[in-house]
């Protein structure tokens, strides 16, 4: 019985005893759920679990094997680091919702069938809401509901996918599925809007600048890896993935490089780095799978704790932009040192995390023919060191003097931080030793040569040149002090204007044809009036002889009806 439960239950129904808990007790307790979850996941190993029939539906509650295995892992010690890093927030609701979230996360990686990964889908959706409502203000209010509809409408499609292709297929088995057919086309489309796809992806970088200052770090783990799982699982090899990777690469950086708020700054970052994890996928070879799943990995890891490092700021200062802040690092020194690792990884510097990982994909783009694909994916790095590796860090901790003395980030805060900096160093030097050997398939790539090596610390050179020109010479975009729209401009300001448009419309039509209604009433009223009022024809008093002729004639005219038919 114990053998059949997913391990996502471990965190989802863990957190039903959090509210209940209080002080110590409660922090312990709350560390020990992700932990627990871990350790039964590793001893169920690979297999199919949780086996049952339902509305002559076969689901499979679990599955592990190569793929989800390291998702399952990754999922775990991202809960782990964020809850660690989220013991000084107030409300046990937020703790609540990170537990659910992660849990969700766990059981959607899990799942065996469509019908499973629905419902993790679903509770993923609601969950991770809170977590920006938990912030209690207005933006987060609308943020969190801007980003529970479009969560929600993911959903709706996905089960209309899964409805459409179960009943072509007859099974909801969640296997390769590839696209072609209606119900697999709307599947896909689900995948990829919880992806964050082009012209899909403003959900992220509107909802979780607006999170709490450790939301944002659970948000940044757990969503949209879930759908790189789903699409690494359902539609390897898809050409257009290829395509849609390459943009999501590029695009961002653009916005990045003028966006005040920091931690939109990162939302875009990671449109960037799931590019590279996108294409992996699309090309859907060996070695791209694995470096898609790798990166994966990574990003949780340094981009969580980018999102820590800044999550710590706005805690300290109450700010969070970009021109509102600069030489911190005089007051929060080992914040700005870990900030600087995470930096590190996500620009793939060498014996760093995202160096191990990324260059799989781009090797796999060369070995396949991808010649254009690579020329993107590097200047997509060349980007990602210039507005997160470089922009980040330098606005935050050392720019221009803001006079602003704070407290170093709490203990909490930073040994949650320093966990995150630990793994990024350890994957990004020993990459065979837990990363590489637990990924998919068996690998058979060296990171370390001098080709690699040579080539990304030019990369990697010529762009902070290019930052450190632009900046001295006054030619850096300067960051805009309001919200940033890109796409999102359609459904944040053409479409409430259309619809304004339209009521205004409506309501003058109503207004006209109330107007007109109330007319001819009025006239009917009137003609009753004259006739039938007191000084009407109907109310005079009508002599005995008037009447008998009135009888007269309609007796009369019915008798001339009767004989007519």
């Amino acid at each position: 019985m114990i053998g059949s439960l997913p391990p996502a239950a471990v965190m989802i129904l863990g957190a039903i005893l959090v509210p209940a808990l209080r002080g110590r007790l409660q922090k312990a307790y709350i560390l020990a759920l992700p932990l627990v979850g871990l350790a039964y996941l590793i001893s169920l190993g690979e297999g199919q679990f949780g086996q049952v029939t339902v509305f002559s539906y076969d689901l499979t509650l679990v599955r592990i094997d190569g793929l989800s295995r390291l998702f399952g892992y990754l999922f775990h010690i991202a809960a782990l680091i964020g809850l660690i890093f989220a013991m000084r927030a107030k409300s046990s609701m937020e703790h609540v919702a990170a537990l659910v979230y992660a849990g969700a996360a766990v059981g959607a990686v899990g799942a065996g069938d469509l019908i499973t990964l629905f419902v993790f889908w679903e509770l993923l959706a609601v969950s991770s809401t809170f977590l920006i409502w938990a912030r209690e203000t207005e933006r987060s209010y609308r943020a969190g509901m801007r980003y529970l509809i479009i969560q929600v409408g993911s959903g709706v499609l996905l089960l209309s996918g899964i409805l459409v292709h179960s009943q072509a297929t007859g099974s909801v088995a969640f296997e390769h599925l590839g696209v072609g057919t209606l119900g697999t086309n709307l599947i896909f489309l689900a995948f990829g809007i919880k992806c964050a796809f082009p012209l899909f992806h403003n959900w992220l970088t509107d909802a979780y600048p607006e999170a709490t200052y450790s939301g944002a770090v659970f948000l940044s783990a757990f969503t949209t890896k879930v759908a790189v799982y789903a699409l690494a699982r359902g539609f390897a090899g898809t050409d257009v993935l290829i395509l849609i990777g390459a943009i999501m690469t590029g695009f961002p950086i653009f916005f990045a490089v003028i966006e005040n708020d920091l931690r939109r700054v990162l939302g875009y970052s990671m449109i960037n780095q799931i590019g590279f994890m996108v294409c992996g996928i699309g090309i859907g070879t060996e070695l791209a799978i694995n470096g898609a799943v790798a990166h994966a990995f990574n990003d949780v890891l340094f981009k969580g704790l980018l999102f820590m490092s800044m999550g710590a700021v706005l805690y300290r200062t109450g700010k969070i932009n970009g021109s509102e802040l600069g030489g911190l690092y005089k007051s929060m020194p080992k914040t700005a040192a870990l900030c600087m690792v995470g930096a590190a990884s996500i620009s793939a510097f060498p014996l760093f995390s995202g160096f191990v990982s990324k260059s799989m994909v781009m090797s796999a783009a060369l070995h396949e023919g991808h010649d254009w694909v690579w020329l993107v994916l590097l200047f997509a790095s060349a980007g990602v060191f210039h507005h997160a590796g470089i922009k980040i860090p330098f606005f935050a901790f050392f720019a221009h003097d803001s006079g602003i003395r704070v407290k170093e980030a709490p203990r909490s805060m930073l040994v949650a931080m320093s966990i995150a900096a630990f793994l990024c160093i350890f994957n990004g030097s020993f990459p065979n030793v837990f990363l590489y050997a637990n990924l998919p398939f068996p690998v058979d790539y060296i990171p370390f040569t001098s080709a690699h090596v040579i080539a990304q610390l030019q990369v990697l050179f010529f762009s902070a040149l290019a930052f450190v020109w632009l900046n001295l010479s006054g030619r850096y975009p300067p960051e805009l002090r309001s919200t940033n729209l890109d796409v999102e401009w359609v459904y944040r300001r053409v479409a409430p204007r259309i619809v304004g448009g339209v009521t205004a419309m409506a309501t003058s039509a109503r207004a006209g044809v109330l107007g007109v209604l109330r007319g001819a009433l009025n006239g009917l009223l009137t003609v009753v009036q004259r006739h039938a009022g007191p000084g009407g024809v109907m109310a005079r008093t009508w002599g005995t002889g008037t009447s008998v002729i009135w009888v007269a004639l309609l007796l009369s005219a019915l008798l001339l009806m009767y004989y007519a038919r």
